[in-house]
């Protein structure tokens, strides 16, 4: 029985239909963001495709999985499809409630196509199901943005503080929750937040001008 147990694993993990297409993916997408990340863009664009391609193919001939739909979702992402995004990324979680990868990435979309409301949805909805996840600090920074944005100075304030407290080393993050704190009249508690985004990236033009305008 034991025999028989580790041969039924070995053969589901060797299978094409249970992960070959998905290690494929996922390889395909990060190897296009390395060449993304090196401003090698027609490379990275020719992995993207060809990522895309496989989980279209795995979706259309019902072999998809939870991680055939967020590499689609990931890549579409960084070709900056965002509509796109937004239709695979719903029918991936009709599929996969829980699958919180994806609603991360579709509240980045509806924060890139204005759609503030949805996309506030989905970050919260994603740091609630990860709390002390890898991206949870980036979902709040997201959150923060949209309340700046609507002027709600204090809302902002508690998802900055939030981003920095799971991620402190983002120079921008610290300006942002700076800058809100200005916007406020607490000058003093400005002042500390430009001062760790210039501990940060000593060359922050706006966080030294920040930081000059509330020590005034």
């Amino acid at each position: 029985m034991k025999n028989f147990f580790f041969c039924f694993v070995f053969l589901l993990l060797i299978s094409p239909a249970y992960s070959q297409n998905n290690m494929d993916v996922i390889s395909l997408y990060r190897t296009g963001r390395d060449m993304e990340s090196r401003n090698r863009m027609s490379e990275a664009n020719y992995y993207y495709n060809e990522a895309i391609r496989i989980c279209v193919d795995d979706i259309s001939r019902n072999t998809a999985n939870r991680d055939t739909y967020t590499a689609l979702t990931w890549t579409l992402q960084r070709q900056k499809r965002y509509q796109d995004v937004i239709t695979w990324g719903e029918l991936g979680l009709r599929l996969y409630s829980d699958e919180y990868r994806i609603m991360e990435t579709m509240g980045e979309a509806y924060f890139y196509l204005d759609n503030w409301n949805e996309s506030i949805r989905y970050m919260q909805r994603f740091a609630n199901s990860v709390p002390q996840g890898e991206r949870t600090s980036v979902a709040y920074f997201f959150i923060g943005e949209i309340y700046r944005y609507r002027g709600f100075y204090h809302h902002a304030d508690i998802a900055y503080s939030t981003a920095v407290r799971l991620e402190p080393n983002v120079a921008l993050w610290w300006y942002r929750l700076g800058s809100v704190r200005e916007a406020v009249g607490d000058f003093p508690q400005a002042a500390t937040a430009f001062e760790r985004a210039l501990r940060i990236n000593p060359d922050y033009q706006e966080a030294e001008i920040g930081l000059a305008r509330t020590r005034r």
